[in-house]
C-alpha cells in the first residue's frame, strides 16, 4: 500500500525560531505554520511510495551518506520562496550545509534509479517555517521575515537521515519515521 514519503535531516526545536513563528502569527497573515518540534530539512520528497520499496530506499539512503561524517549546521536568517512579491513558503536558512547538499544530490541519483522523479531545481539549504495560504497582510508578513533576516537561531548536529511517512490531516501533517540511516565517514 502506498504512503506519502520524504527523506529528511531532523534538527530539533529552537527557542528563537519560536520567536520568529510568533512574529509571523502576529502579522495576521494567512499562514500555515509548521509544528516547531518537527523542524527538519527535506533532502528528497518522494511522494506516493510503495511500501515494498522501503528496503531499496534504505539501501539508497545508505549509499547516499557513505563517506559523509556527522555535521553541525547553523540555522541563520530568514527568507521566502519563490520571491518577496509572490510568497509561497517562509523559511529559516541553513549554513554549513554543504554535506547535506551532497547527500541531497546523491539521493536524487539513487532515487531516480528506483523510479522517483528527479527535482527540476537544486536543493536549497532551508527549513520551512510556514506556507502562505492567502494574500491577507502580506506586507506585515514580509516585515516579520525582514526583521529576522540576519537572526542567529542556533546550531544542530545532523548524524542521520530519516525516511518519513507523512499523513496530511486538517490539523497539519503528522510524520512518523519509517527508517533511519546514520551518517558515517
Amino acid at each position: 500500500m502506498p504512503f506519502r514519503a520524504f527523506i529528511s535531516a531532523d534538527l530539533g526545536a529552537f527557542a528563537r525560531v519560536a520567536s520568529f513563528a510568533q512574529s509571523l502569527r502576529e502579522s495576521e497573515g494567512e499562514l500555515k505554520l509548521v509544528e516547531l518540534d518537527l523542524l527538519h530539512t527535506t533532502l528528497k520528497f518522494l511522494g506516493d511510495t510503495d511500501e515494498a520499496l522501503v528496503p531499496d530506499l534504505v539501501a539508497s539512503m545508505d549509499r547516499a551518506v557513505n563517506g559523509i561524517p556527522p555535521l553541525t549546521v547553523r540555522l541563520r536568517g530568514t527568507g521566502v520562496f519563490p520571491s518577496p512579491t509572490r510568497i509561497n513558503v517562509i523559511w529559516v536558512g541553513l549554513e554549513g550545509a554543504q554535506s547535506l547538499a551532497a547527500i541531497a544530490a546523491n539521493l536524487e541519483r539513487e532515487c531516480e534509479r528506483l523510479g522517483f522523479r528527479r527535482e527540476n531545481r537544486r536543493w536549497e539549504p532551508h527549513v520551512t517555517i510556514a506556507r502562505v495560504k492567502g494574500p491577507r497582510n502580506l506586507p506585515r508578513v514580509r516585515a516579520a521575515v525582514d526583521a529576522f533576516a540576519s537572526e542567529e537561531f542556533g546550531e544542530a548536529v545532523v548524524d542521520r537521515i530519516r525516511l518519513k511517512r507523512s499523513v496530511l490531516t486538517p490539523a497539519g501533517p503528522e510524520y512518523t519515521t519509517v527508517a533511519e540511516v546514520p551518517l558515517r565517514p
